[in-house]
């Protein structure tokens, strides 16, 4: 009977408290998860716009090099070799044909309407749509040498600019550099995307959502419209003594959480664009001094 007594006095648990317990769990877990998920999208965000940065910082980086080297022409100093001392190469101002131009710098806006933009069989530079105000392209001309080679006198072109991707919904940025062949022999020469060093339509980075060019003469004041050689403003080509870049990218997942919301983009001038889609867009700006140019 003891026994009996002692088993009959034994607690268990009842349904209502394991269904408690059951919400409580819930709870504590939907939390969690709550908690990861913020968490994690703010990380996401703080990745991607790290991104974003860092890619557009290269690019910058590679554009400072080559705007630096614009208008650089290399003399031979100890004539040892019985090489001349001076460039034999042909100069040719582009007042026809910016193609053929080996003028220093020229920045082409989007605005720009002329036959001068029609695609470069060279380098597949589209034609600049009036309607569309993304994105400038930029021409840098330099010189260089290398004693062992046959053209030992070497002139370079490298050119940033920007076509549509993603089924039209960014840009992206690509860069193509050709070489300036003649011979010791001839007075002419031409542009050519085959030397060792040269490559044509390289893709750079996507994702782009507008690339800038601003150019200031060594007072400081804007050039614009920029100068170019088939233009009244030709007399500025060598006035130029720095130029603003500004790069816009756009992140490859959506960042915000909620569309709708209108979202700008400033240009350095007048320019800008207006976004209610969810994607998150950077800008960098920098200043490029040209070294060789504007003085």
């Amino acid at each position: 009977m003891i026994k009996q007594n002692k088993l009959k006095n034994i607690a268990g648990i009842t349904l209502i408290e394991i269904m408690i317990g059951v919400v409580i769990s819930a709870i504590m877990m939907g939390a969690m998860y709550t908690t990861y998920s913020i968490v994690n999208s703010s990380y996401t965000q703080v990745t991607d716009r790290a991104k974003i940065s860092r890619s557009g910082r290269d690019i910058i980086a590679m554009m400072i090099r080559d705007i630096r080297l614009a208008g650089f022409k290399y003399h031979y100093g100890v004539n040892t070799d019985d090489i001349s001392k001076q460039d034999n190469l042909e100069y040719i101002s582009g007042s026809s044909d910016i193609k053929i131009s080996h003028d220093p710098i020229i920045v082409i806006k989007p605005e720009a309407k002329d036959v001068m933009l029609v695609s470069d069989s060279d380098t597949d530079i589209p034609k600049n749509d009036v309607a569309d105000q993304c994105c400038d392209k930029i021409h840098i001309v330099y010189g260089d040498f290398n004693q062992n080679d046959a053209q030992p006198y070497k002139r370079y072109r490298v050119t940033y600019y920007a076509k549509p991707s993603g089924d039209n919904e960014y840009y992206a940025v690509y860069k193509s550099k050709q070489s300036w062949i003649q011979s010791t022999e001839s007075i002419t020469g031409n542009w050519s995307s085959s030397c060792a060093e040269c490559f044509s339509g390289e893709l750079i980075r996507d994702h782009l959502v507008d690339m800038e060019f601003i150019v200031f003469d060594k007072q400081g004041r804007i050039i614009s419209p920029p100068p170019r050689p088939d233009n009244s403003s030709r007399v500025d080509l060598y006035n130029i003594k720095a130029v603003d870049i500004r790069l816009t990218f756009r992140s490859k997942n959506e960042f915000y959480r909620f569309e709708g919301k209108k979202r700008f983009v400033k240009g350095l001038g007048n320019r800008k664009s207006e976004f209610t889609d969810k994607y998150l867009r950077d800008s960098i700006v920098v200043t490029v001094n040209t070294r060789n140019i504007g003085s």
